[in-house]
């Protein structure tokens, strides 16, 4: 039987680094992925003066069947990309949440259009590109274009405010309608 879905733990990397402003201390991206890593919990990995790197969480990335164009449009970006979705949180050492890592280009366009989210794209190391390279070329199958037809009626012929009983006169019919009382006098 032909699964439906596959699924790999990755691990996330984010590094912090000084603000550029004084109303954001630190800035935060996430600037890698680890393919088959061990759970983590913000673990420090290194350390270049002020600027950290951390292990900050290890999510799954999950492929899906049908969502072979997404992943074909996130193969095609230069570099090749997966996308990380956090969450800002309040308080706390870390002002970030992970929420998902996902290969799908449509799926990450969602969490940007919400606003509510940061997505990050991070490039794809080779190992990773392999899995879903082979992921796709076994089960992507290219939808045919059908062009839609259209039917012969001609909606275009009744025009919004002709027929209104509230207009009087003919001669513009476009014109805003009185209200009840001061046509009742």
């Amino acid at each position: 039987m032909e699964r439906k879905s596959i699924s790999m733990p990755v691990g996330i990397v984010v590094r912090k680094t000084p603000g550029v402003t004084r109303w954001a201390k630190w800035a935060w991206k996430a600037v890698a992925v680890l393919p088959g890593a061990s759970p983590a919990d913000w673990r420090e990995l290194r350390r270049d003066g002020d600027a950290v790197e951390y292990h900050a969480g290890t999510l799954p990335l999950e492929l899906y069947r049908t969502d072979t164009e997404a992943y074909i449009t996130a193969l095609a970006n230069d570099p090749p990309s997966v996308y990380v979705v956090m969450v800002e949180v309040e308080g706390g050492e870390f002002p970030i949440k992970l929420h998902l890592v996902t290969a799908s280009a449509f799926e990450a366009q969602d969490y940007q259009d919400s606003g509510e989210e940061i997505v990050e794209p991070v490039p794809m190391p080779a190992g990773l590109i392999a899995w879903v390279r082979e992921w796709v070329e076994f089960h992507h199958v290219e939808e045919r274009f059908v062009k839609r037809r259209r039917d012969k009626k001609n909606i275009d012929m009744s025009e919004d405010g002709i027929g209104d009983e509230r207009i009087r006169q003919t001669a513009d019919v476009y014109r805003s309608p009185r209200s009840k009382k001061r046509t009742l006098q």
